[in-house]
Parts: C-alpha cells; structure tokens; sequence
C-alpha cells in the first residue's frame, strides 16, 4: 500500500509523538515543518477549525505535501470557555511568562476559591487535512474530553494542561495516564480516530 508524506503543522514534539503512533499504521510518513524550515504563521481565526485551517494551508504552501494541522485547547466553564484557543499563550497574553508551567499557574491563580464540582471544563480538538493548499475540501474531524481542574498538578506525563486536568472517565489527571492510553481516550486520539475512519476516501 502506498505511504503518504504529511506534513504537521506544528513544531510541539508532545503533539507529534500522539499523532505519530497511531498514523503510522496507516501508511502516514508524518514529519514535523521544522524539517521544511517552514516558520509558524499567526493564528488570527477566532476558532479552532478556523486557526487549524490556517496551519494546515502555511504547512501544504510551503512544502507541497498534503498537510494536518492540530488546533486544541481547554474550555474552562467558569471562566466563559477560556482561555480556549488561546490556551498556548494563555499566561503570554497576560504578561506572565510562557510555557507549560506558566500557563498552568495562572489558571490555578484564575481559579483560586473555586468549588471543585464549579472547575468543569474540557479539553477540545480540531484536526484539518489538506491534500494541498488549494484543497477545496479539507478533512476536519474534532474531539473533546470532559474533565476539571485540579486544584494541583498531578502526574508527570503529557504536556500543557495534561497535569491539572482530571478525566472525568478515566477518573485520574491525564498527565497520569500511559502514553498509549491518552492517545486513544483524549480529544486529540478521539478526532483522529474520525478522522482516520476517513482516510481511505480522502488520500
């Protein structure tokens, strides 16, 4: 069967190695931009799908190979959904720092006092496929995880928010659970298992 190189639209190792297990038994010869020099391009959208479809088209535009872009981030209800697509700037855009460790900080303080059954929230994921950066058709498949956030981190796998939030059906922190479990039961895993049922029609 024949392999096809996708490029992802992302330069976070975490995200890769997720997506990189499960596409590689489906004939997908992932690589990261980084390989093609390709800079990051600004997410101006206002949603997931809108930020991913930017990705994927600077990705297909630079390399020429079909590209798969990932947009996600976690929705905390009590604070309105944020901070939503801005979850990778999340402590940048308030001036206090960068970085996983930042942006986990900061939403602890902006939940400090908070009731545990009031920090609902869900981990939330689009994933684009182009064939090419004209596709007039890309591939769009989401996912989301229901959870809450912890009051501390716990665990020392994943990435990002994975340390404070708590799975609601796993009932553990996904920085708790194994690598090959989280790819399958995170929103990340859930869009791609969609997205991978529909591969066959698509390259």
């Amino acid at each position: 069967m024949q392999s096809h190189t996708v490029v992802l639209a992302s330069g976070n190792r975490g995200k890769f190695d997720e997506l990189d297990e499960l596409l590689a038994s489906h004939n997908i010869n992932l690589r990261l931009q980084a390989e093609f020099n390709v800079a990051d391009v600004a997410e101006t959208g206002l949603t997931f799908i809108e930020n991913a479809l930017i990705k994927a088209r600077n990705a297909a535009t630079h390399t020429g190979h079909a590209a798969l872009a990932d947009d996600s981030g976690i929705e905390v209800d009590a604070l309105s959904g944020q901070p939503g697509i801005y979850s990778a700037r999340f402590a940048e855009m308030h001036k206090r720092g960068s970085g996983d460790q930042s942006n986990n900080e900061l939403l602890l303080e902006k939940l400090k006092g908070i009731d545990s059954e009031k920090r609902t929230a869900r981990f939330r994921c689009v994933l684009v496929l182009m064939r090419h950066a004209q596709d007039p058709a890309p591939l769009i498949a989401e996912g989301s995880w229901e959870g809450r956030i912890l009051e501390a981190p716990a665990g020392s796998g994943g990435f990002g928010y994975d340390p404070l939030f708590f799975a609601t059906a796993q009932q553990c922190a996904a920085a708790e659970l194994e690598r090959e479990q989280k790819s399958r039961v995170s929103h990340r895993g859930q869009a791609l298992q969609t997205l991978i049922s529909q591969l066959p029609h698509y390259l």
